[in-house]
């Protein structure tokens, strides 16, 4: 099965690739999930249930239009805790409940122009072969002490009749929804079709989905893994 087409976004305001990543996915009840958005957004089911992403990854080559990559600031380790929604004109998208970065600066940017709840913390991505290790503890602002601890082994790209509609559902989201000054906007988000694997679950801890206002998952998470793809960032609108 194909995903959806990404839009074209023509004049992005930021590039970036997300590298090393893996979708952690749980099912919630729809009005837990609900209580949390704001008005003008309703979460997005698939198969009765609402979906919370934990995903993990390297954020690399982060820079804006005709400006060239910097070593220090572009590559950093980032791990959201997101889920999926509708406007009122049916559009769905990616609704964040927190974005951890482990670059200060990175975050101070995408709080104030994207209006995005980023938190700095500790991170670090490490690959030994086909097993990754993902380390976040969260430094400000609070909850502090907030964590993921994930180890992670990398398996077999999906057949093609493993890319099925939950798949596309869970991992090819090309907008994302936030509010700025009490309005609901969204920003369009183009990349290619995520080159999807296998991935099985070594260890968990974290209290990241707590954090951002949930219930503890009920049971071991749906996983996926990519090693990344290019992506352009467009910008807000209402």
């Amino acid at each position: 099965m194909q995903a959806p087409p990404s839009p074209r976004v023509a004049r992005p305001v930021m590039y970036h690739r997300w590298s090393e990543m893996t979708f952690m996915h749980w099912r919630y009840p729809p009005a837990e999930i609900q209580r949390l958005l704001p008005a003008g957004l309703t979460v997005h089911t698939f198969d009765g249930a609402a979906w919370v992403g934990l995903t993990t990854f390297l954020m690399e080559d982060v820079r804006i239009p005709h400006s060239p990559a910097l070593p220090w600031l572009s590559r950093f380790p980032e791990t959201n805790v997101r889920t999926y929604v509708r406007d009122d004109q049916g559009r769905d998208g990616v609704w964040f409940l927190s974005l951890d970065a482990g670059r200060l600066l990175a975050v101070l940017g995408a709080r104030v122009a994207y209006r995005l709840p980023y938190f700095w913390s500790g991170m670090s991505v490490r690959a030994d072969g086909e097993r990754q290790g993902y380390r976040c503890r969260r430094r400000c602002p609070g909850p502090v002490g907030a964590r993921c601890d994930a180890d992670v082994e990398i398996g077999p790209p999906l057949a093609e009749s493993e890319r099925d509609e939950l798949a596309h559902f869970l991992t090819a989201r090309y907008r994302l929804f936030t509010t700025v000054a009490g309005r609901t906007v969204h920003a369009e988000i183009e990349h290619p079709d995520w080159p999807l694997r296998h991935a099985r679950l070594i260890r968990l801890e974290e209290d990241l989905l707590q954090a951002g206002g949930l219930a503890a998952p009920d049971g071991a998470p749906l996983l996926h893994a990519s090693s990344g793809v290019p992506v352009r960032v467009g910008m807000w609108s209402r």
